[in-house]
């Protein structure tokens, strides 16, 4: 029987027959290695020691960590309001709205900055003041201007006095969004906003408006806001005292003694303050910052307590 060798030497191309120095080989020339021949080798090299588990286990963790980049950009949330205003107060009275705030900001614990104004005029019939963090609320009045000015350059007037502004409702209506948005993001906006100014009712006459925004998109509007501290000591004064008739004067002189109050019991707030008010038909306006009168002089003030007039033992 033909082997399949010799018959694939059958089946040669001719051109082989003319090149005898490169014979075939045959099969029974192959010959295996012998074991003799064959020397063990090694794959490890034995002169070097091998690695701790410990030396393995931190080469893993280095390969799953994230490779740091020059162009990763910083971790910008908010984790926790770092320098922060305290209370804004608010009260709609007979032609106007009004807002009250005093000037400090607090680091901590610390009265940082005495002269942090937190009353903005954002259009000709609406003012926005902010309690909390205040690089928060800085943020929050650049995207009020650049909304402003979007709306002014796509506007189809080309003079300025033809064109509409954002009511107070509808800035109010606006931060309500943008603030719950980023609190839905886990990266909140830690303030809590007042917005007043003038809207147009059904019967198309301007009446006041006062709403508020904090940082979780909760939204509601009054006749009197105070938030922060104020939401405990300012409220009670402000029902017992607000009236819709109130003159421009009376609600001015409730604003201040609410501050008052505050200075005297907050240890964020100051006795240096701010007013700001929005008319009808008028322009929106804050006022410079001005220190009210206080009095240490009352009995509560004044009194002993705790023993400190001794070593401090009770």
């Amino acid at each position: 029987q033909k082997t399949l060798l010799e018959h694939s030497m059958k089946k040669q191309p001719s051109w082989h027959s003319k090149f005898p120095q490169h014979p075939i080989l045959k099969l029974k020339d192959v010959k295996p290695p012998l074991l003799s021949d064959c020397r063990p080798t090694s794959i490890i090299n034995t002169s070097t020691p091998l690695p701790t588990i410990t030396t393995l286990l931190s080469l893993i963790l280095l390969t799953m960590l994230p490779l740091a980049t020059p162009t990763t950009a910083p971790n910008t949330h908010t984790r926790r309001p770092i320098t922060t205003g305290t209370s804004v107060l608010g009260i709609t009275y007979k032609n106007g709205v009004m807002l009250a705030a005093d000037t400090l900001c607090s680091y901590g614990t610390m009265a940082k900055y005495k002269d942090a104004r937190r009353l903005r005029v954002v259009n000709s019939q609406t003012i926005v003041g902010g309690g909390g963090e205040y690089s928060d609320f800085q943020a929050i009045i650049d995207l009020l201007k650049r909304d402003a000015l979007e709306s002014k350059c796509l506007g189809d007037s080309l003079y300025e006095e033809e064109m509409e502004e954002d009511s107070a409702r509808e800035v109010w209506s606006y931060l309500r969004a943008v603030m719950y948005n980023r609190r839905n993001k886990m990266d909140p906006l830690w303030n809590d906003l007042l917005i007043a100014g003038y809207v147009k009712n059904d019967e198309g006459d301007n009446v006041p408006f006062l709403g508020t925004v904090d940082k979780i998109g909760t939204a509601y509007a009054d006749n009197f806001i105070a938030t922060g501290f104020g939401g405990y000591l300012a409220i009670p004064l402000l029902r017992e005292k607000w009236r819709p008739d109130l003159e421009e004067g009376e609600a001015r002189a409730l604003l201040e003694d609410c501050m008052r109050v505050l200075f005297y019991r907050d240890c964020r707030a100051l006795n240096k303050i701010q007013i700001a008010k929005v008319e009808a038909g008028g322009t929106g306006l804050v006022s410079d910052p001005f220190e009210i009168e206080t009095s240490w002089d009352a009995p509560s003030f004044q009194q002993v307590r705790g023993g400190l007039e001794s070593d401090g033992g009770w």
